[in-house]
């Protein structure tokens, strides 16, 4: 940190230093409640000369909050938008609800781009299958963005969805704005309903059945909690989806974002430097243990 408080260093030629485990500066543009425990928000350099670089769909910023520490954060905005940084969280620990906390103009620390993004580039030409449950659905968003921005490039799109409870559904405003779309299919399901829900009610794996796309010919995308993917999978492959073309992230316990302090090993890799987003037959062999 300089004599002024920022967190952005320089050389003596006064261009910014890239330093893996330095924090740039930036700050809260603006703050948007998505459920009771899950928002949204947007953050901007707070030295215009300085900014991280651009994102991919999939990877993930590591967060600084001041007093409480770091925590890795997926990218939720539209990679196709400069400038924005956009990152959609849940509050289950000091360093998050310290980060809802914030108000417009506060500052924190972002330390990336990291990780291996969605493969998005493997997708063109095929239909595409996102697959999220829960708060798995913001790092899903940006391939939506990448897919919807380039739509000659792509087959089908479809979009299966499942929450807890109607109440913490994300994004309602745009999934809304997405069935309206008549070049997509979008199914949400929960796992129970309220008095005022007349939709879906059941696991995710059940949507796959409803959902048109051709599965020898398609790619699938799949976030959320590991109990889900694990009998999402199955249901992919049981179509003759091959494994090459399930992807998965495996968020798991990332600390440093860089590969260095061995917290995310997964196997014989770091899930921060060699993923987060693995292909299933990447990771087959130790998908199924559980985490320690």
């Amino acid at each position: 940190m300089n004599a002024t408080g920022s967190l952005t260093t320089r050389d003596r030629g006064g261009q910014p230093l890239c330093e893996p485990m330095l924090p740039i500066a930036y700050r809260v543009k603006s703050f948007q409640a998505e459920t009771h425990d899950v928002f949204t928000i947007n953050l901007v350099p707070s030295d215009v000369s300085t900014k991280i670089p651009r994102f991919f769909p999939g990877q993930f910023n590591m967060i600084y909050a001041f007093g409480a520490g770091e925590v890795p954060i997926s990218i939720s905005g539209d990679p196709g938008r400069a400038g924005d940084c956009i990152h959609t969280i849940r509050a289950v620990g000091q360093t998050t609800a310290l980060l809802q906390k914030l108000k417009p103009g506060a500052e924190v620390g972002i330390r990336g781009p990291y990780g291996r993004p969605w493969p998005v580039d493997k997708a063109q030409g095929k239909d595409l299958v996102l697959i999220a449950g829960g708060i798995g659905l913001a790092p899903l968003r940006p391939a939506l963005y990448h897919a919807l921005g380039n739509r000659l490039q792509y087959g089908r799109i479809i979009l299966l969805f499942g929450t807890r409870t109607p109440r913490d559904i994300l994004f309602a405003n745009e999934l809304a704005e997405w069935a309206r779309r008549k070049d997509m299919q979008i199914l949400i399901t929960v796992d129970a309903g309220d008095a005022n829900w007349n939709g879906r009610v059941g696991v995710v794996p059940k949507l796959i059945s409803e959902a048109r796309f051709d599965p020898l010919h398609s790619v699938a995308m799949i976030c959320g909690p590991e109990i889900m993917m694990r009998y999402t999978i199955p249901e992919l492959t049981g179509l003759g989806m091959p494994d090459d073309r399930i992807f998965v992230t495996m968020e798991r316990s990332m600390k440093c974002g860089i590969g260095f302090c061995g917290h995310c090993q997964y196997g014989g890799v770091f899930v921060c430097k060699d993923g987060p987003v693995f292909s299933y037959n990447e990771v087959e062999a130790v998908f199924l243990r559980k985490e320690f």
